[in-house]
């Protein structure tokens, strides 16, 4: 993949991050940085979702998820965690995916999120923070031999011809997150991507309001009006948010966003609440509630 000239400032990042380890070129730098990287960059795209388009140059970036403690999607996320990776001396390839998830039989989509493919000594490695609820928190070898088991989930891939397919282990059926292709991706393809994804009024992130955040206990994530918790073990819970009042609450206080105030970001909130009807795929494994975010 063709790089940014940007180079981050490591010793920000890294105090951003709540990482405190000298970093070396091993399977351990590896998880532990992935890990630190979603539990405090939330994945997120109040940008986007509030009608402005998404910078994507490293600077951006940096600017946006470092210095003013942001969160991003996977053009974000993953450009930002792949240029720390290389200053640290990693081998790091840019690939790209057809996200799968919750989409129909035979549904060919394109090839609109980033991801990363790592190699530490022989070994490759796929790595991807920006890929919502289902974020991975610990690399996965490239391997179709097994699954493997992570913190959040059991995942495995497989392959679909020449292409790998994602899978993870959801009530105990394998569900498709994407497909994708070891072809390297350049700066010129994400943005294209990324431009279809922040202003295209049918893409998911101009229509819904999405976060998400990884912690060691569980995974809080949010839908619009719909909140939810997926601990490491148990079934998930939900609280139907009633009001902007507990969206920005929730914003803040569960994935430390801080939602600017005027008049436009209040009337698109206002949005999400004026059909609180609309069914949010609710399903039977999931706790429901109604109670008041405090």
């Amino acid at each position: 993949m063709t790089t940014d000239a940007h180079s981050v400032d490591l010793k920000k990042y890294f105090e951003r991050i709540d990482y405190h380890q000298n970093p070396s070129q091993n399977l351990q730098t590896l998880n532990d940085i992935l890990a630190q990287h979603v539990r405090t960059l939330p994945f997120e795209n109040l940008t986007s979702f509030l009608g402005s388009p998404v910078n994507i140059d490293l600077a951006a970036i940096e600017e946006k998820l470092v210095q003013q403690k942001r969160g991003g999607y996977c053009f974000e996320q993953n450009a930002l965690l792949g240029a720390v990776l290389r200053q640290i001396g990693f081998s790091v390839t840019g690939l790209a995916a057809r996200v799968l998830w919750q989409t129909p039989a035979g549904h060919e989509p394109a090839q609109s999120h980033m991801i990363l493919l790592v190699e530490v000594g022989e070994v490759a490695y796929l790595l991807d923070a920006g890929f919502g609820s289902n974020t991975l928190t610990a690399p996965l070898r490239l391997d179709i031999n097994a699954p493997q088991k992570t913190v959040h989930g059991i995942y495995r891939l497989t392959r679909i011809e020449e292409d790998y397919l994602l899978q993870v282990r959801v009530a105990g059926t394998w569900q498709s997150m994407y497909s994708f292709d070891l072809r390297p991706r350049t700066a010129g393809d994400y943005k294209i991507a990324n431009w279809y994804c922040c202003t295209h009024p049918q893409s998911r992130f101009v229509e819904h309001l999405i976060a998400a955040r990884a912690f060691p206990e569980g995974r809080h994530a949010l839908l619009n009006r719909q909140l939810s918790f997926q601990p490491v073990d148990g079934p998930k819970s939900v609280i139907m948010l009633a009001n902007i009042t507990e969206l920005r609450n929730a914003l803040l206080e569960v994935f430390e966003i801080e939602v600017p105030e005027d008049f436009s970001t209040e009337k698109k909130l206002a949005s999400i609440f004026e059909d609180m009807s609309k069914p949010l795929g609710i399903g039977s494994n999931e706790l429901v509630s109604s109670r008041v975010l405090s």
